[in-house]
């Protein structure tokens, strides 16, 4: 993210990093130094793994003309975090610079094949932030994305982060196991990646309804939503997808929650279907040292959409505390 400021004062961008995929993302706000528009495009990405580059987003910045705002690449911004493309010209017009990257294999980035595990990611997210050289960042993570987050911290250390935001997300445990007795039981995760593997277009507008509420008694129906869900969803690649799932539900993140030590805001709606807060937020903020959760009463688990004002509101007055 960016503050407007007055040419004569020195300039300091801010970047709102967001690793999105099939809903679950992250997002990070960060101080990095100024730079004129060519000189931030004609950026040379150095050598990399093939199958995939963080950096790629740079190469993105160069085609896209709706990735340059306030005269810097501000990344690609699009249906992020089912819904947060919303909330990414909430806080753009409020003078911050959003940066957004897909997760591999998902959305536009590339389809890999191996590599689709939780440190992967986050070290792909690191490669990102340390190529923008970000700091002092806000990162919010959603679902998985929280979990990356938190992964982030746990590989590569606060040295970058001055806040952390973890939206209905996965930490510390999804999977029910003998320290974990409150988490859900593997054939919960056996249906998703039978739905996914059988048949995930149908899977993904099913899925729908569970992820907003949509299947809640008096709940406002948004086909345009739906739809929206489904394409993210379908840009994906099927074998990074398909691994995710054990990614999301098997990962332990306690010892990453251990290390979150920055102002960490935990936001869950009550009556989440996909991650429920009782085995997530609840127990992930007793785990952060400087942690606080914040409820959302009925809120499923697509709250940055169906609360976007509330959650909106919330995130801007974290990030400004």
């Amino acid at each position: 993210m960016q503050r407007n400021v007055p040419p004569s004062a020195t300039r300091a961008a801010a970047a709102v990093l967001m690793a999105a995929a099939l809903g679950l993302a992250s997002l990070a706000h960060a101080q990095t130094p100024a730079q004129p528009m060519s000189q931030t495009l004609s950026q040379a990405a150095p050598p990399v793994d093939p199958t995939f580059s963080a950096y790629s987003l740079l190469n993105l910045c160069k085609q896209r003309n709706d990735n340059v705002a306030q005269g810097e690449c501000v990344g690609a911004v699009r249906g992020i975090i089912h819904g947060y493309q919303y909330g990414v010209l909430f806080l753009g017009q409020r003078g911050y610079r959003v940066i957004a990257h897909d997760r591999r294999s998902h959305g536009r980035s590339a389809q890999t094949w191996d590599g689709n595990n939780m440190d992967r990611y986050a070290d792909d997210l690191a490669e990102l932030i340390e190529k923008l050289d970000l700091r002092n960042a806000v990162m919010v993570g959603h679902s998985t994305g929280g979990g990356e987050v938190a992964r982030y911290i746990g590989r590569h250390g606060t040295g970058r982060v001055a806040k952390a935001v973890l939206v209905g997300a996965v930490p510390p445990q999804m999977l029910k196991t003998a320290a974990n007795p409150g988490g859900l039981p593997r054939d919960v995760f056996d249906g998703i990646r039978k739905g996914t593997f059988d048949n995930r277009a149908q899977f993904f507008k099913d899925l729908t309804l569970p992820f907003y509420g949509y299947n809640r008694p008096g709940a406002k129906v948004s086909e345009g939503v739906r739809e929206a869900f489904w394409l993210q969803g379908m840009l994906g690649g099927l074998k990074g997808l398909y691994d995710c799932i054990e990614q999301f539900s098997e990962t332990d993140f306690t010892a990453d929650l251990k290390k979150m030590d920055v102002p960490t805001l935990f936001i869950h709606g009550d009556d989440d279907q996909i991650v429920p807060i009782a085995a997530a937020s609840q127990r992930a903020v007793e785990l952060v040292p400087n942690g606080r959760l914040v409820v959302y009463p009925g809120a499923s688990h697509g709250l940055t959409l169906t609360e976007q004002d509330k959650f909106n509101a919330d995130l801007l007055a974290f990030i400004q505390e």
